[in-house]
């Protein structure tokens, strides 16, 4: 049936007034992004103030991560009678006191404890900011949004990583911290400003029913997928500090300006996987991102002794690596648009989860085939996440084989 001029109208207007907000969205998975992925660039600076090995600064990362994986499906559970607005202002304050914590902390275990509350937040935000995003655009430019809002983390990794890793180096750790801190403030600033009270996201019920997806294989290959494929991404992201020390020197500039090449590698792979997914599908976009991903990781050893060759290598493979997120994302949601939130929550948990993997399998893959070659295990559990994705499209073409019998069967 055509559409009136009024109907158009409409239609054009909806664009502009969606997409506003969304950047807004993105500012904030900003300000949590950077405290979460400065992390990686501190490890050298906790080790020489805490006393501890570089295995042992890493399980800061594994924690955080793990927090994240559990409090995101719990936390959007317990809430899901709060308008989304109050759920990402509450969990912006949360992560704002967790980062401020973590800044004043005396040992290890306060920065612990302190990192487990900011970690608590983030897996509070990250997903309703998603489901928001996709909540205030038409179903057309929901990849687009969803790369916008995704834009934040390689924002973080981008710009926000590598200024508090240089801070760091030329002050001290905490002051890096209180820079989080500080964008996480403008970060809640901006929700309270700019996103609307009133936005509709559909109601997935309680936790029970939050669960119901793990019910459909299709859901479980696609999360199969994000847990293998984001285990391979960060396993060289989480150590970069051990992997190319030897190109760096131990200088806390120069791996900055490594982590800010691979940060602005991975916004443009991110940006350009969203357009291509709108395009294409997320199925054959994520299919290309882990074959380059795992090019990029076989060529890691060969660029670990100088900044000349760490330079191209870590911008194809963070190109590859962010081009995932957004494509992954989008074949979630069009499994089931109704649960948007849940799948966004448990794709989300199981991103941290895969993050956890890595400060785990990189340690122990540093150990036993030292930093040098520890993005082979990496290439590896590339090729297993491509194996994953390609099962979860052919149960997409057969739904009626693959999906949940029943709409109330648990999981």
């Amino acid at each position: 049936m055509a559409r009136s001029p009024q109907d158009s109208t409409t239609v054009a207007a909806e664009p502009s007034s969606g997409m506003a907000p969304v950047a807004v969205l993105a500012l904030g998975v900003f300000a949590v992004g950077t405290g979460e992925f400065v992390l990686a660039g501190l490890l050298p600076m906790l080790v020489d103030a805490f006393r501890i090995s570089v295995a042992d600064a890493g399980q800061i990362v594994t924690v955080f991560a793990l927090t994240c994986a559990v409090s995101g499906p719990v936390l959007t559970a317990l809430t899901t009678a709060w308008t989304r607005r109050t759920v990402l202002l509450t969990a912006t304050l949360i992560y704002l006191l967790g980062s401020a914590g973590s800044a004043m902390a005396g040992t290890y275990g306060q920065l612990m404890a302190a990192q487990v509350i900011a970690a608590a937040g983030v897996g509070l935000y990250i997903p309703n900011a998603s489901a928001t995003a996709a909540s205030l655009v038409p179903p057309r430019l929901q990849g687009r949004a969803i790369a916008l809002v995704v834009t934040g983390f390689t924002a973080a990794v981008a710009f926000g990583a590598p200024v508090g890793t240089a801070l760091g180096g030329m002050i001290d750790w905490r002051a890096t911290l209180w820079f989080a801190s500080l964008l996480a403030a403008v970060g809640l600033a901006g929700v309270a400003l700019a996103v609307p009270r009133d936005v509709a996201v559909p109601d997935a019920g309680g936790f029970r029913d939050r669960l119901r997806p793990l019910g459909d294989r299709r859901v479980l290959a696609l999360l199969a997928t994000t847990l293998v494929a984001f285990t391979a991404v960060f396993i060289p992201y989480t150590y970069i500090s051990a992997i190319y020390a030897p190109a760096t020197g131990g200088s806390s500039v120069a791996l900055a300006s490594l982590m800010l090449v691979g940060g602005v590698a991975g916004a443009v792979g991110n940006l350009s996987a969203g357009y291509f997914t709108d395009r294409w599908g997320g199925s054959r976009v994520v299919a290309a991102a882990l074959v380059l991903l795992t090019a990029g990781m076989l060529l890691v050893p060969f660029s670990t002794t100088s900044m000349g060759a760490a330079v191209p290598v870590i911008a194809f493979y963070a190109a590859a690596s962010f081009a995932i997120t957004t494509p992954q994302q989008h074949r979630i949601i069009s499994l089931r648009p109704a649960a948007t939130p849940v799948l966004l929550s448990l794709n989300q948990s199981v991103l941290y989860l895969a993050i956890a993997a890595s400060g785990v399998v990189g340690a122990g893959g540093i150990q036993s085939v030292g930093p040098r070659y520890v993005s082979l295990i990496a290439a590896a559990a590339a090729l297993v996440a491509l194996a994953f994705s390609a099962a979860a499209r052919r149960m997409a073409l057969a739904p009626e084989r693959t999906a949940a019998p029943a709409a109330d069967a648990t999981p």
